[in-house]
């Protein structure tokens, strides 16, 4: 029987009375772009430090192609991981790094490399200790796409890029996926903007994970109800309300569940608007918590009926 990609079983990393993550299960199957999201300070980066053998659980077990990362030659081989705030010597310029990073990534691609430095303009002469925020994020995006490492991971791949940049990042991404498939874990806050790019999304909130589902999944997930806060309360009654946002006398709510049409016609009579949930919305709906248990110590999770689910 073929190891999954990534097997991660009742992980709890603890920072004395902190608990950065909390119980965390899951599975990836098979090459796929995944989305790990939420709030600052939900574990996304302790996650990550986790998968790539930087740290250790303080219980639980994590398997990466079929072995603990922690120390282990073999998996790191298979992996590739420039942190937001990567820091490269101080004598570096753009010749040292491309010249590194083959060495650590033995399916590297010259020529991609090659093509993406002058796509993102990066200049060769200046020492990278140099480099703008923006360009410190597409020597990023060049090593992390270039070294077509099995699992990459890509920790806010598109800070300080303008609009133009990152609509390439995108572009070459899914190419590049297209014709070389791996697993690629993105760590985002451009939720909606990268949304598009993935087939599955784990999201996370006070250490532990809310949602683990496929993108094909997440349309029947949750809906919003946005109208005159009279008029919206009523078709709240029995549902599951994720958040709700006032301004005024307007009302927006996440609900979860799917709308079904005889809803959306009365509310639409009402003036009440119905739609799907975006990403961005559900996420933010998550990490708010619901009306009632905002301030729970241990939120609302989408996993409690299954706790290890499969990619």
């Amino acid at each position: 029987m073929k190891n999954p990609i990534i097997s991660v079983a009742g992980v709890t990393r603890r920072y004395g009375d902190v608990a950065a993550l909390d119980d965390v299960s899951f599975t990836i199957e098979q090459p796929s772009i995944i989305g790990l999201l939420g709030r600052n300070g939900a574990g996304k980066t302790t996650l990550m430090a986790l998968l790539t053998g930087q740290d250790r659980p303080t219980a639980g077990s994590i398997h990466v192609t079929g072995g603990d990362p922690f120390e282990s030659a073999p998996v790191q081989d298979d992996i590739s991981f420039i942190r937001d705030n990567q820091r490269y010597p101080d004598d570096y310029q753009l010749k040292h790094a491309l010249r590194i990073a083959p060495l650590f990534h033995p399916a590297w691609d010259a020529a991609l490399a090659a093509r993406l430095v002058e796509a993102f303009r990066l200049p060769a002469k200046t020492k990278v200790k140099k480099y703008s925020r923006g360009q410190l994020s597409a020597l990023g995006v060049v090593i992390s796409l270039a070294s077509r490492a099995p699992i990459t991971f890509l920790d806010e791949p598109y800070l300080g890029l303008d609009a133009t940049a990152r609509q390439h990042f995108y572009d070459v991404l899914i190419e590049d996926y297209s014709a070389h498939p791996r697993t690629i874990i993105a760590s985002t806050h451009l939720i909606d903007e990268m949304a598009p790019l993935f087939d599955h999304v784990l999201v996370l909130d006070r250490g532990r994970l809310v949602l683990d589902r496929s993108a094909d999944d997440l349309a029947g997930f949750a809906f919003t109800l946005s109208g005159v806060t009279t008029r919206v309360e009523p078709y709240l009654e029995g549902r599951d309300v994720l958040h709700s946002h006032e301004i005024g006398a307007l009302s927006t709510v996440t609900v979860r569940g799917q709308a079904g049409r005889e809803l959306v016609a009365a509310a639409g009579a009402d003036g009440v608007d119905v739609r799907p949930a975006s990403l961005q919305q559900i996420v933010s709906a998550l990490g708010a918590g619901s009306l009632t248990d905002a301030r729970a110590a241990r939120p609302t999770t989408d996993l409690d009926a299954s706790r290890a689910t499969t990619v």
